[in-house]
């Protein structure tokens, strides 16, 4: 179960990163949109409603999560970027996939959101001064301080990671 739950293992962040580890995760965050485009672009309204695994999430589900994620994720960065070491507020992943939206809203409205705000994150990385990766913010949940170099790696790493759920269910299924 570990392995369809996290096909590409977990995240397991480095004590510190390159700089050319950092235009790496700008780039992974920059093609991410695309990929997720490219990958859920054949698949039928059956083949979308498709867990990835046991009391997993939809492709659509898994969509929906993203952009839901990295909206959060743009403006934690922005809250480092702008306040001294904010407290970030967390959200209930799970449940916000089972509002509403997540069902009635169709795939397309987050791939758009998803193409505009990773323009937008992506400009705003690409201006980063190496004093400002250095930013903090504080996770609530367990009072741990976050760097942005660590930040956009656990966003890079995020991206892959669900666009391997809608490939692995591709790939199981025979789509």
């Amino acid at each position: 179960m570990e392995t369809l739950q996290y096909p590409i293992g977990r995240f397991k962040p480095l004590p510190d990163y390159t700089y050319g580890m950092v235009k790496g995760f700008i780039d992974d965050i920059r093609y991410l949109p695309q990929l997720i485009e490219i990958a859920v672009q054949p698949l039928d309204e059956y083949q979308l409603q498709t867990p990835y695994r046991p009391d997993g999430w939809t492709p659509v589900q898994v969509v929906h999560h993203l952009a839901d994620s990295h909206m959060n994720g743009y403006i934690r960065m922005k809250l480092a970027l702008t306040e001294e070491g904010p407290v970030i507020k967390p959200y209930e992943e799970a449940i916000w996939a089972e509002l509403p939206d997540v069902k009635q809203v169709p795939i397309n409205a987050s791939i758009t959101l998803l193409h505009a705000l990773h323009a937008r994150w992506v400009s705003l990385m690409e201006q980063l001064t190496e004093a400002e990766w250095e930013r903090t913010f504080i996770h609530p949940a367990n009072g741990t301080q976050h760097n942005l170099k660590t930040h956009a790696a656990n966003y890079s790493w995020h991206g892959k990671h669900h666009l391997e759920h809608i490939l692995r269910l591709k790939e199981r299924m025979n789509w």
